[in-house]
Formats: C-alpha cells, sequence, structure tokens
C-alpha cells in the first residue's frame, strides 16, 4: 500500500537531474534520482521574490584567485539577531523553474530553523541574486554577497557555469559553501586541506559515482548489491561527465586487480558500434556507461543494433522513467539487455518516507506563510527538495556548532563539519572526515521495469538495493 501511495505522491516529480547533455543548454542542476522516480513537476507558481537589487558590475567568469586571505577566526555575515548566507541561481528566464522551486526548499527550511529559535536567537536570513544560468553574473555576484553582503557562508551554491567558474575564488577566500547544485569534477577532493576544505559537495560528484559505478558492477547479485560482473566493460564519452565519471572508475580499480576493458568515445557520435564490438568480442558481461542522457541513449541503441546482450549499468543522471522507457520502446532495454542506474535519495525505506513528509509539511508551511495555494505547491517537486537538503545540512552544521559551545566562525564551522557523518535526509549518509569532498557515495540502485503500470501508463523505476555506502557495496564483491 505504502508503494502505491508513494507512487501517487511522487507522480509529479523525483526524477534524474537536469544532465548536462552538452552545448551549455541544459543545467547540472540538483533534482535528484530517486527509487519510484517520475517526471519532475515544474509547472508551480513562483513563490514571493528574495531578490535583491542586481550589482552593476558584470565581470568576466574568470575565477579571480587574487582575494585577500581572511584572517584566522574568521566572523562575517553574523549579528546580534541573524545569520546572512546567500547563493546566486536562476529565478527568472529558462531556467527559473529549477531555481525558483530549489530556493523556495531552503526558504522553507530557514522559516521552521528561525521558528524554533534559529541558532541561540540568531535567525537565518538568504540573501540572493539572479545569474540567469550565466557564469559572468554567477561570479559577479558571488564576489558581492562574500565582499559587500559579507554573508557567512554560500548554502545552495548552484549550478555548473556558476559552480564552476567560482570554485577559485570561494577556496581564496575561505568561506564555507554547502552544497553545490551539480556534480562537476572540480568539486571533487581527497584530503583537502587549509581554504581548500571550505568546499562541501552533497549530491554525487562525477569521480566519485564512477567509484560505486564499479562497485557495483563487480559486486554479488545476492541482495540486490551488485550486477555480478566478471569482466567489465566500460565505455565514456570524452566530455566533462564521461571524463570524470570514468577517472572515478579507474580511481576503484586501483583497489584490486580486475578485468575491465576501456573505451572512450565522441558524445557528439551518432553511433558506438566500433566501441561496443570491443567490448562484446571481450566477453564484457557488464558495461559501465560513463556519460550522460543523449550519448547513453546512442549507446544502447548501438548495443541494441550489433545484438550485445549484457547488463548495463550508469549514472544518476539517466535514471528517469520516461527516458528509459524510450529505450524499452525502440527495443534497446530487453530482459536480456537490462539498465540500472543508482540514485542518491530513497523514499521506499520507512526513514526515507517519513523525511519526506516531513519536508512536505515544512515546505506547505512556508508556502502558506508566502500566500502560495496549495494547489501550486512544491511539495512533490524535486528541485524544491534539493534545496531543502542544502539547506538542512548547513542548519545541520550550525547545530554541531551550538552542541560544542563554539564561537560561529568559518574555521570553526568547517571544522566540526568534519568531526561526524552528516545525515542527507531522505537519502544516506555523507562524510567529509580527514578532508575528503567526494559528494555522497551512498547511493541506491535501480532498474527499469519492463512492465506498464496500467495507472501510469509507462514502465517504473524498480529498487534494486537501497542506499549503501560505497564500502559496503565494495565489500560485497
Amino acid at each position: 500500500m505504502k508503494k502505491r501511495i508513494l507512487a501517487a505522491i511522487l507522480a509529479l516529480a523525483m526524477t534524474a537531474s537536469l544532465a548536462a547533455c552538452g552545448g551549455g543548454t541544459t543545467p547540472t542542476t540538483a533534482a535528484p534520482a530517486t527509487t519510484t522516480a517520475k517526471p519532475a513537476d515544474t509547472t508551480t507558481a513562483k513563490p514571493a521574490d528574495t531578490t535583491t537589487a542586481k550589482p552593476a558590475d558584470t565581470t568576466t567568469a574568470a575565477a579571480d584567485t587574487t582575494a585577500v586571505p581572511a584572517p584566522a577566526g574568521t566572523v562575517q555575515g553574523v549579528t546580534d539577531d541573524t545569520i546572512y548566507v546567500g547563493n546566486t541561481a536562476a529565478t527568472s528566464g529558462a531556467f527559473a523553474a529549477v531555481g525558483v522551486p530549489f530556493n523556495a526548499g531552503m526558504e522553507a527550511v530557514f522559516k521552521a530553523y528561525n521558528d524554533a529559535g534559529g541558532f541561540n536567537g540568531k535567525k537565518i536570513e538568504l540573501k540572493h541574486y539572479d545569474d540567469g544560468f550565466d557564469a559572468a553574473q554567477g561570479l559577479t555576484y558571488t564576489k558581492t554577497l562574500v565582499e559587500d553582503d559579507k554573508v557567512f557562508a554560500l548554502v545552495g551554491h548552484f549550478g555548473t557555469n556558476t559552480v564552476g567558474a567560482t570554485l577559485d575564488y570561494i577556496k581564496s577566500v575561505g568561506i564555507p559553501m554547502m552544497y553545490a547544485a551539480t556534480g562537476i569534477s572540480e568539486l571533487y577532493q581527497e584530503g583537502a586541506t587549509g581554504k581548500n576544505a571550505c568546499v562541501f559537495p552533497v549530491q554525487p560528484i562525477y569521480n566519485a559515482e564512477g567509484r560505486v559505478l564499479l562497485a557495483r558492477a563487480l559486486a554479488s547479485e545476492t541482495d540486490g548489491a551488485g550486477l555480478g560482473g566478471k569482466k567489465i566493460g566500460v565505455i565514456a564519452t570524452t566530455d566533462d561527465a564521461g571524463a570524470g565519471l570514468l577517472a572515478g572508475v579507474k580511481r576503484q580499480a586501483e583497489e584490486g586487480s580486475f578485468d575491465i576493458v576501456y573505451q572512450e568515445v565522441d558524445p557528439s557520435a551518432t553511433e558506438y558500434s566500433t566501441a561496443l564490438t570491443v567490448l562484446k568480442n571481450s566477453g564484457c558481461d557488464v558495461v559501465i556507461a560513463c556519460m550522460n542522457q543523449a550519448p547513453f541513449q546512442t549507446a544502447m541503441v548501438s548495443m541494441r543494433d550489433i545484438n550485445y546482450n549484457a547488463k548495463v549499468i550508469t549514472s544518476y543522471v539517466s535514471a528517469s522513467a520516461t527516458f528509459l522507457n524510450e529505450l524499452v520502446e525502440n527495443g534497446s532495454v530487453t530482459e536480456e539487455r537490462p539498465v540500472y542506474a543508482t540514485a542518491w535519495l530513497d523514499v521506499t525505506t520507512e526513514q526515507g518516507y517519513a523525511e519526506m513528509m516531513e519536508f512536505a509539511t515544512v515546505q506547505m508551511a512556508w508556502e502558506a506563510a508566502n500566500g502560495i495555494e496549495a494547489a501550486n505547491t512544491y511539495a512533490t517537486n524535486s528541485y524544491a527538495m534539493a534545496g531543502y537538503v542544502a539547506a538542512k545540512l548547513f542548519v545541520h552544521g550550525l547545530e554541531q556548532l551550538k552542541a560544542k559551545n563554539q564561537e560561529l566562525t568559518w574555521e570553526n564551522y568547517i571544522a566540526v563539519c568534519e568531526e561526524v557523518p552528516f545525515h542527507i535526509p531522505m537519502g544516506g549518509d555523507i562524510n567529509y572526515a580527514k578532508g575528503d569532498r567526494l559528494g555522497v557515495t551512498s547511493l541506491a540502485l535501480n532498474t527499469i521495469s519492463l512492465t506498464v503500470n496500467e495507472t501510469t501508463g509507462i514502465r517504473d523505476l524498480v529498487e534494486v538495493s537501497g542506499i549503501m555506502s560505497l564500502d559496503e557495496v565494495w565489500g560485497k564483491r
């Protein structure tokens, strides 16, 4: 019964992220892939505007690394009654359907936290600029937030363009940045030290997810832990997504001796028959597809055309029931050629379901306070859910400082975030200990059903395995 109820609740939301499909036309933003996923709802009304005035400066996107180093014990954006945090996000134009609900999810968390007393009586206030998903604007506004508005932290730093253009600047300053709404490889750090440690990515990073993909490919099929692969084929596009996922596969392969065949392909190619024939003739029984949606579709069609039957596993960015349904319809996905994809949120568990209900309650309370009608709720919107996660994790860091009775400084906040794992609402845990900035590596595993759901008219994503940490999966080889 719960899964049927859940499917109804998620009918408008909970799909894979807006994946970078090339050309800079689609943002790699934060909508989380989940179990029992459905297409994301982007039809809701825009909430009350929280955008501050735009500064006049529109400097280029080259990151400025000449910022004056912050002194030890840095405190800014903290007054007797307020903690100022900031982000830039596209809240107008083509990507407003992503940025508006994302910020709404953040605002909902901050309202609930403030209503409960905040941080020792201090309330959180979000300062926001609309960068239109433009890297140059994103850099300008990020500098404005840090240098002019003097926010304490960047929370929900939004989108591939802005994140990529500002990472060097953020690290040069050392300001805490919690949750980047992208999975670009530049975020991945093992053992970050000094000011590099100020960045706290959450959603999957390509490099880290590549490690999980290899672990799942090799792990035993017992309890759905993995695909039981004996010889692994890897096909990777040469763009950022493919290169990052491939780097992760190779990094994890350093942990043992495995039979792996690698092929790299052009992301814009119209077929991959030659590369996949190499994997087929090599006897690879599991194929890891290191690529985004468009080339993944090309790869699956090519496997169909050369009659290559093997299990296929790919990134959460392709974990869309709508997208995978098309591959079943055209004969690319079959019983002999099943497709699996990761997911970083799972609301099919008792805990995950309860946390989703908490999100919906908090979201609707904020909407009611802002005059948004119930018919236009973001309570089933995956981008609002991502913003909610970003804000909840920032607040979690504050609560750890409060428990330790420590002063709210950049250095103390960064240090406390490394001390204990964070629980991701509706997801697993993430650990920043020893400077690791890998993004979440505790992922679930889904597949696409070959049977049409009579209610929805499409095939559902079906959970194969709940969320498991990378170490857990790796131990099941």
